[in-house]
């Protein structure tokens, strides 16, 4: 590989990084769905939601204030 040409080079690492980056990404999506398949995982989803549902409906009331 040294005796290649820099651009060879280059092209072989940019696949390489593509290729780990493909595989980081397959991993991270495998180990969302069995976080979030988990009956009791979604319930404290659903609990730890909670507050953002009231900050978003404080947010719309003013702006629904301010454009009145």
């Amino acid at each position: 590989m040294r005796q290649q040409p820099e651009e060879v080079r280059r092209h072989i690492l940019h696949m390489t990084t593509a290729v780990f980056a493909v595989i980081l990404f397959l991993l991270w999506v495998v180990s969302l769905g069995r976080n979030f398949g988990a009956e009791e995982k979604r319930a404290e989803i659903k609990d730890s939601i909670e507050p953002f549902s009231a900050l978003k409906a404080n947010l719309i009331d003013g702006y629904y204030s301010l454009t009145q």
